[in-house]
């Protein structure tokens, strides 16, 4: 309660400078906190999402039947990788390949792919998880750039403030501590505020940044997985 209310006496003695950067401080703290709360609910459901779809995986017997037998319309996150890479491989098999593979039954499917054309598979695999880890990333350079810069404008408003509260001295003919005293403590308002802005989203962001780094080691694995898989299930008839 005390410090809030140094805060607040320190605040309403600032110049407008002072307040003007505190005022700058606590609305990049409110954009701060709504994406934290929004990314901490997004990797939450990435995660979740992730997990559950490596289960349904990994109990098929060949690469293409959870395609085939859930037909997923996730477009993002690591089943949005399967998604798209199967489609980019049932458009490169042969039509009747593809209707024995779709109806689910057995034929020569299994030497369907040049390895060229597995190629053009695993291009499209790493093309859709660049974009998803991008995805995945995505807002933590707001973070970034809140808990770097609101400290740093604290530490022009404290400097700037420390000038003028010298130049009153100097101007008053006086070293007075009584006098310079409560204008120093004014400028120190905004280093503290920019230190109480910082140090949480510095805890917030390494915590998001250890589950993102998780959800990009899942999906870079289970890329690896996927086309490993699907040459040695679909790649047989020669270069």
């Amino acid at each position: 309660m005390l410090i809030a209310d140094s805060l607040i006496n320190g605040f309403l003695s600032s110049n407008l400078m002072g307040q003007g950067i505190v005022i700058v401080q606590l609305l990049a703290s409110v954009v701060m906190v709504a994406t934290i709360i929004g990314k901490a609910k997004e990797l939450g459901f990435v995660g979740r999402t992730t997990r559950r779809f490596l289960r349904d995986f990994s109990t098929g017997r060949d690469v293409l039947e959870y395609y085939l037998q859930r037909r997923p319309t996730v477009t993002t996150g690591i089943e949005g990788i399967y998604k798209e890479t199967c489609e980019r491989l049932l458009k490169l098999l042969t039509p009747d390949v593809r209707s024995l593979l779709v109806g689910r039954q057995t034929g020569d499917a299994a030497a369907a792919l040049t390895a060229r054309e597995i190629e053009l598979v695993r291009g499209t695999c790493e093309h859709v998880l660049d974009e998803e880890e991008i995805r995945v990333e995505h807002g933590m350079g707001v973070v970034s750039t809140i808990v770097t810069f609101t400290p740093m404008l604290g530490l022009l408003g404290t400097v700037w403030g420390v000038l003028d509260a010298f130049a009153e001295m100097g101007a008053a003919g006086s070293a007075n501590l009584a006098t310079i005293a409560p204008s120093i403590s004014a400028a120190l308002v905004t280093t503290v505020v920019g230190l109480l802005i910082a140090i949480p989203g510095v805890i917030a962001s390494n915590r998001m940044g250890a589950a993102i780094r998780k959800i990009t080691s899942d999906m870079e694995g289970f890329a690896d997985e996927l086309i490993g898989r699907i040459a040695c299930e679909f790649q047989g008839r020669g270069a």
